[in-house]
């Protein structure tokens, strides 16, 4: 499993639910197609929001039972069946489409509160998508699975430092730089610090906190849906271990997973139990 992009759960891995792997894949091709399209190739931003207006107007003809555009059909074509039959929420669907429009013009974020209001909707209708197919309602999952997805979220901004700045994004909020005396311009050169790398540590331990917040939810789902929530949740503290690991240097290097990793994924899923879930160390 790989904490990037939307990677930050395994898309219709061997754990899921047979039954549900098609409407995943379609949840996550949906996704995938649409953060490409708000940050990949080299078309102009106008073009880009362009192109997310158009595929925004597909999702609403697959909505209302129209058909769509032909111009992406492997996308719509196996989400059409899986929205009718799962009766999916199309404003989940929509807030994952405002938060790419969003990273069309906003490369910043003033506070941590800023940031989470991103995260509503870049990654917790994920989580609750997955839940709704699940036929998880209860308000304390939701919150918790948002909580997961948040954390995820902020684990692969901290993952990729190293990437995002040189582009221009920052998503390390303007206060906490003040708080640890970092410059704008020491972060987007990637200069390694000892103030870069407390703000670094500093919004691990946020993003450590708020996925052991979460990460009750995992032991409460049942069978394969447990375990593989299990393996999510670990593969995103085995980031920050990571992380961790390099000194919180990651505007110099990018930690990822590895199939070495697996083994102790696999283990540590296993020994998830909630007395143990706040006292987890690196």
């Amino acid at each position: 499993m790989s904490v990037d992009h939307y990677e930050n759960f395994p898309v219709a891995s061997v754990l899921c639910p047979p039954a549900l792997r098609p409407a995943i894949t379609a949840i996550y091709g949906f996704a995938r197609t649409a953060d490409d399209l708000a940050d990949e190739g080299d078309a102009t931003p106008a073009q880009r929001a362009a192109d997310l207006a158009a595929y925004r107007e597909d999702l609403r003809c697959v909505a209302r039972g129209h058909a769509p555009s032909p111009r992406w059909a492997t996308v719509f074509g196996p989400l059409a069946p899986v929205f009718r039959r799962h009766h999916l929420p199309l404003p989940l669907l929509e807030a994952l489409l405002d938060a790419f429009e969003q990273d069309l013009h906003q490369s910043r974020y003033a506070d941590r509160a800023e940031l989470l209001r991103y995260c509503e909707r870049s990654a917790n209708p994920v989580g609750r998508l997955l839940l709704h197919l699940y036929g998880v309602r209860d308000d304390d999952s939701l919150t918790r699975s948002d909580e997961i997805c948040s954390a995820l979220q902020l684990i692969n901004f901290w993952q990729d430092c190293s990437r995002d700045h040189p582009r221009g994004r920052i998503y390390l909020p303007r206060a906490d730089w003040a708080r640890f005396q970092v410059s704008e311009d020491m972060l987007l050169a990637g200069r390694d610090t000892p103030e870069t790398r407390a703000l670094i540590a500093d919004a691990v331990a946020w993003a450590r906190a708020m996925m052991l917040d979460g990460a009750p939810l995992a032991l409460r789902l049942p069978g394969r849906t447990g375990w593989e929530l299990r393996l999510v949740v670990q593969g995103g503290l085995r980031i920050l271990d990571k992380i961790e690991a390099t000194g919180f240097a990651t505007l110099a290097a990018r930690p990822k997973i590895g199939v070495w990793d697996a083994p102790g994924l696999l283990w540590r899923a296993a020994r998830m139990r909630p007395a143990k879930l706040r006292q987890s160390t690196p």
